[in-house]
């Protein structure tokens, strides 16, 4: 179930460029849970049930560390827990903001991994192709080259395995000898590889003046409701942001604005927006269940 995946690319792209950029700046509580549970969730829509464990095993850890780490080395704040060993004292508002940024971080990440499986690299050169040519088939090529090579490289290992050279097993020596020769091998095979590329894409005409290029991306009512739906949701909540209507600082004491009706009504849009992807995929859903209850 990837409905969202279907809509144009610049609907894509507008969608995740706002929620990417309000996780990294929207520090209130309020929109760091906001921003976490609902990239959480989409990337369990996308992904599955194997999501739930990947997410866990890198968000865990993650804010555990930060929570820990942050208060040993930023001593600011007024509200004093307790003095640590080294006489520098322990501060609630250090700690709290440890935690903030570490949900800030693992929000962004999981974000990440849900763009990476919404926007793939033709979707991307399809929006950067003539904005910025070059730059954007790189990125095309080095985004693809990374899975590519993780499965080569398993591939390679399994036949070292089966051949007696199996980099888990051994004496260092012999480890780093069979770890050598698959990194030998895979280095030949992303030369070769790099060739075959440039060989295709001379073949094909890339980089001749006129040159055309297929498309199957085309822009209908449905893609102009959404992106208009999250254009206006996008703006009010940097409006909302650039009013202080969600202003939150951490130090030297831990302050917010008092809630009103309009920093309510930008939560509101926040969750909104946020939660755009997950909307559409529960309305198709619905959509699809009533069609076939129908038939």
């Amino acid at each position: 179930m990837n409905e969202f995946k279907t809509y144009h690319p610049i609907v894509n792209f507008i969608y995740f460029v706002f929620v990417i950029g309000f996780s990294c700046f929207l520090m209130r509580p309020v929109c760091l849970c906001i921003s976490l549970v609902c990239a959480f969730a989409y990337s369990v829509i996308l992904n599955g049930t194997k999501a739930i464990k990947t997410n866990l095993l890198y968000m865990l850890p993650i804010i555990i560390a930060m929570a820990l780490i942050n208060p040993a080395f930023n001593h600011e704040g007024i509200t004093i827990i307790k003095y640590l060993p080294s006489g520098n004292p322990l501060t609630l508002e250090s700690v709290a903001y440890g935690i903030a940024a570490a949900i800030m971080i693992a929000s962004v990440i999981c974000w990440f991994s849900c763009y990476n499986e919404v926007m793939t690299s033709d979707k991307f050169i399809y929006l950067f192709s003539r904005i910025i040519p070059s730059l954007s088939l790189i990125l095309s090529m080095t985004l693809r080259f990374v899975p590519r090579f993780s499965a080569q490289i398993k591939v390679v290992a399994d036949a070292q395995r089966c051949m007696g050279r199996d980099v888990s097993n051994g004496s260092i020596i012999k480890r780093a000898k069979c770890g050598l020769a698959v990194l030998s091998i895979m280095t030949t095979w992303a030369l070769e590889n790099a060739i075959e590329t440039a060989d295709s894409m001379k073949s094909r005409g890339y980089g001749h003046s006129g040159r055309t290029a297929f498309s199957i991306f085309t822009f209908d009512k449905r893609d102009k409701k959404v992106l208009l739906c999250i254009i206006i949701l996008g703006i009010y909540t940097l409006a909302g942001y650039m009013s202080d209507g969600m202003y939150f600082r951490y130090f030297p004491s831990m302050k917010a604005n008092d809630i009103s009706v309009f920093s309510l009504s930008v939560f509101i849009a926040y969750l909104a927006l946020c939660m755009c992807p997950i909307i559409i995929e529960v309305w198709e859903a619905a959509r699809w269940k009533a069609i076939k209850s129908k038939i």
